[in-house]
């Protein structure tokens, strides 16, 4: 397989080609290898623990949420999910008493995704290896200036591709 983050040979040869020499092209495709190595190297980790990632997602987003609660709109913005795909989602981790549904008392429509004791301690368990992981596959290749400066970066160029991720958090 091709490396992203590498010219084209193809592009010394063919003028038109220049667009693969693109500095952009490099970024995208770098962004592209670290999220998909990284959560390859993550995914294992979390399944043993019986959560999928989406799963994993959902739970680590209402831990880190004022009173470990969103209204379910901003957690469908906030996750990988479409809004029935997080209602199925919130239907099992409900189940499974890991997560459970509120009334939203100014909208009689909406409602919040609240994370429950057993919901939090199951995320306690698993946080420890992940951290882990994550700081031995990625933060760990970065000094704290360069981690500062990528994790600034990725919200500016998240506020543009996902605007509301942040709503409710």
């Amino acid at each position: 397989m091709a490396d992203l983050a590498t010219p084209s040979p193809a592009a010394t040869t063919d003028p038109r080609a220049a667009a693969l020499d693109d500095p952009r092209l490099t970024a995208a495709g770098l962004l592209f290898e670290v999220a998909t190595g990284l959560e390859s190297r993550l995914a294992a980790q979390i399944a043993s623990a019986g959560v999928s990632l989406s799963e994993f997602e959902v739970l680590l987003r209402l831990s880190r949420s004022d009173d470990t609660r969103l209204r379910m709109s901003d957690l469908a913005t906030q996750s990988n999910l479409s809004s029935s795909g997080l209602t199925r989602l919130v239907d099992r981790l409900e189940g499974r008493q890991l997560l459970t549904r509120q009334a939203c008392p100014s909208d009689g429509r909406g409602s919040f995704a609240v994370l429950t004791p057993a919901g939090l301690e199951l995320l306690l368990s698993i946080m420890p290896g992940h951290v882990e992981l994550i700081d031995r596959w990625y933060t760990s290749a970065l000094s704290p200036t360069q981690l500062e400066e990528l994790t600034s970066a990725l919200r500016a160029v998240r506020a543009v591709v996902r605007p509301g991720a942040e709503a409710g958090a």
